[in-house]
């Protein structure tokens, strides 16, 4: 990349905020009051993220009179579920070529319920009347390079022998460009269905208030320090309080989970995005995009990217850091070069779009596991269940996640209970020095690949093997 372009890239950066797009909204609501003292309740509900909330609200309308409270370390949606890219996908296993090489005999299955769990997202935002700017718009896979349009089109005749493709269309060259005009745009998987667009922030906020209308109690600025077991149910310690519940439920994700074996499980990965100035109508219209999808790249390392209500463009993706030791720390959350490398791209995607100015750069961690997709599972005897790993695309699957704890917090043998993915677990990440060696070698494995036709080295075929995996 020329210096001189460069810096011309660079200088659309120059007002732009360190600051989420979606938190920056004068419309966030308060935090609900810290806990203090001792409560008591049915279910306790840990996180207020996505996991959380839904848990805590389909807990509720699972059985009215059950005693919920829901505790967040500070609050409700201001992390994962707050600042990502707002897509709402119906897979439940990070994408159906995931899905298909991992549950090959479940995969129809996996499909009808994650259309089904996306059909009861966008039935409770009507019910709710939870106002997150929700589009069913679907999403459009873009193949930019020669090997990525030859595996795209490939793909799509082998899920249509497999009675996978249902409203997912191939695009060439000139269809798609129909949709969105890029000179990059080679080919495109257009799912009609299958993929919402969202405001993330307000359908947190939303989610807080109908469980707090059920009668959840929330408490924000509530970190839970300790959980161990009291009697017939469990305890946990707050810093200025306890509850003591009957049954936990952990929507923690990233964050260390209060059940230490589990959190080999995860990594975190942060994540960055960009948020234009809303777009001109003429400068909307040289791009087209008339049918508001979302679209992400098919490279190994790709962006993702969106119109929001106002026209503006989020781009994100791209970079996947991972800290050594796998902290999450808020110093992680800003990373210019990123935004430099980002912007670059974009006016590459765009060139007609030169001259416009991002108001907003931002970064947060992902919990992220070795199969991509979430594991559950309970502890303490049944008294505790959990779940985590979503790996980017917990919007939507959240809620099936909340389902599933709330089975097992049942001890109910359901349809999602006995699936293969919700048995089984993932293959935990090694120590440090092992972790940090293994996802730098296969994050420089996959830039590789993506420079070199999209072959994959030794490394990259022996973690397929293995069924191991980095990805954002």
């Amino acid at each position: 990349m020329a210096p001189s372009a460069m810096s011309r890239w660079t200088r659309s950066l120059s007002e732009a905020r360190p600051l989420c797009y979606w938190l920056d909204d004068p419309g966030r609501p308060g935090p609900e009051p810290a806990l203090t003292g001792t409560e008591t309740c049915d279910l306790l509900v840990v996180g207020g993220g996505y996991s959380g909330l839904w848990t805590a609200l389909i807990a509720k309308e699972r059985d009215p009179s059950r005693d919920v409270v829901l505790v967040e370390g500070r609050e409700v949606g201001w992390a994962a579920s707050g600042r990502n890219g707002g897509f709402c996908a119906a897979s439940l296993t990070h994408g159906l070529p995931n899905g298909l090489t991992r549950w090959p005999d479940e995969i129809h299955t996996l499909e009808r319920l994650g259309a089904r769990n996306l059909d009861a997202i966008e039935e409770t935002v009507a019910r709710y009347s939870i106002d997150c700017d929700f589009e069913r718009t679907g999403e459009i896979d873009v193949a930019t390079e020669p090997h990525q349009e030859s595996e795209l089109r490939d793909w799509h005749r082998r899920i249509e022998r497999a009675g996978l493709a249902g409203g997912i269309e191939y695009l060439d060259t000139e269809a798609v460009r129909a949709q969105v005009d890029s000179p990059t745009f080679r080919a495109g998987l257009y799912d009609r269905r299958g993929v919402a667009m969202l405001h993330p922030a307000r359908l947190a906020w939303g989610l807080k208030r109908a469980c707090r209308e059920l009668g959840v109690r929330v408490h924000e600025h509530t970190p839970a320090l300790t959980l161990k077991q009291y009697g017939a149910g469990m305890d946990v310690r707050t810093p200025y309080g306890r509850i003591r519940a009957r049954q936990v439920a952990l929507g923690t994700n990233v964050f260390p989970s209060l059940v230490r074996r589990v959190r080999p499980y995860t990594v975190p990965v942060y994540d960055y995005a960009l948020m234009t100035e809303p777009l001109t109508p003429g400068r909307l219209a040289s791009v087209g995009w008339a049918n508001r999808q979302g679209l992400g790249d098919s490279a190994n390392q790709f962006h993702y990217f969106r119109l929001s209500a106002d026209n503006r463009i989020l781009w994100g993706g791209y970079d996947a850091v991972y800290p050594y030791g796998g902290r999450v720390r808020a110093e992680y959350d800003d990373r210019p070069e990123t935004y430099a490398k980002l912007a670059g791209h974009f006016f590459t995607c765009f060139p007609q779009l030169e001259g416009v100015r991002f108001t907003h750069a931002w970064g947060g961690a992902i919990d992220t596991c070795s199969r991509f997709s979430a594991f559950f599972g309970t502890a303490h005897a049944g008294r505790v269940a959990y779940a985590a790993g979503y790996t980017g695309l917990g919007v939507g699957a959240t809620r099936f996640g909340a389902e599933v704890m709330l089975d097992l917090l049942a001890g109910e043998r359901t349809e999602r209970t006995e699936l293969e993915m919700v048995r089984r677990k993932p293959l935990p990440f090694p120590p440090e020095p092992f972790a940090w060696t293994g996802i730098a070698l296969t994050k420089w494995s996959l830039a590789r690949a993506d420079a070199h036709g999209g072959r994959r080295n030794l490394w990259l075929r022996t973690m397929d093997r293995l069924g191991l995996g980095f990805d954002s």
